[in-house]
């Protein structure tokens, strides 16, 4: 188990699911409404499908930024290539002045993935 997680509401489980697996993430476990994936041993991911009566009404994730450490096996260049063959909204990489190089990969539902390496 991972020290930290994050919830991520979807409005479609198997199409984000496919999405996150595409990425390099791992499946964990899949329960209805959740979907458990993993990045890396560092982070787990919950999809979760909310139940009908609440509605998911605009971009979600405004404001947020996902952190995760790109290191092998997936390297930031294999996570960009990755992304842009799903056919993901991609930012960089860009050179920080903090001394890291980062990536951030928009899902299909607007949350920001922002994929972090040592420059």
């Amino acid at each position: 188990m991972t020290a930290a997680f994050v919830k991520l509401l979807v409005t479609d489980s198997a199409r984000s699911v496919a999405f996150y697996e595409a990425l390099g993430f791992t499946r964990v476990s899949a329960e209805p409404p959740f979907v458990h994936l993993r990045w890396a041993e560092a982070l787990d991911v919950y999809l979760v499908t909310p139940p009908p009566q609440l509605k998911l009404e605009g971009r979600r994730g405004t404001g947020v930024l996902v952190g995760l450490r790109a290191e092998a096996p997936h390297s930031l260049d294999e996570v960009l290539l990755r992304a842009q063959a799903q056919g993901a909204a991609v930012d960089g990489p860009t050179v920080q002045p903090w001394y890291t190089r980062e990536l951030i990969v928009t899902d299909p539902d607007g949350y920001r993935l922002n994929f972090i390496e040592p420059a």
